[in-house]
């Protein structure tokens, strides 16, 4: 008998509709019929099936943009100044947690756009090793 969590992790598979493609030798997804899938999942495969089968699905990673970075700036910039703000107590004038303010800004505009870059590197990285 299963236990709850194999119960749980079986519930959560039969909740999500996946996709399933087929990779062939040159890294081509193609798709796999109804019938295949329902054989598949009985365990009754055809031998002449590929042997690995991928699901597809998730999300993209979009490739890193200064135009991206400059709306979670937008976002973040108030929450820092308030942070700021509340942190500084009476001890930092307005013009002073305005500096902080921007200082923090052009501390997290490039680390941000480095991370977008690593991120996209790293998943383009993953897609071509999942081709082959």
């Amino acid at each position: 008998m299963p236990s709850r969590k194999q119960r749980r992790r079986q519930a959560k598979e039969r909740r999500h509709e996946y996709e399933y493609v087929y990779v062939d030798e040159e890294g081509r997804e193609l798709e796999v019929d109804a019938e295949q899938l329902d054989e598949r999942k009985n365990g009754k495969a055809k031998r002449s099936e590929p042997a690995r089968a991928a699901k597809r699905g998730g999300r993209a990673v979009q490739p890193p943009s200064w135009n991206r970075v400059g709306k979670r700036a937008l976002i973040f910039a108030p929450l820092m100044f308030f942070t700021v703000y509340l942190l500084g107590g009476d001890s930092l004038s307005l013009p002073a947690v305005v500096a902080q303010t921007v200082l923090l800004l052009a501390v997290f505009l490039p680390f941000s756009y480095f991370m977008d870059s690593l991120t996209y590197r790293t998943y383009q990285r993953r897609l071509n090793r999942d081709k082959r």
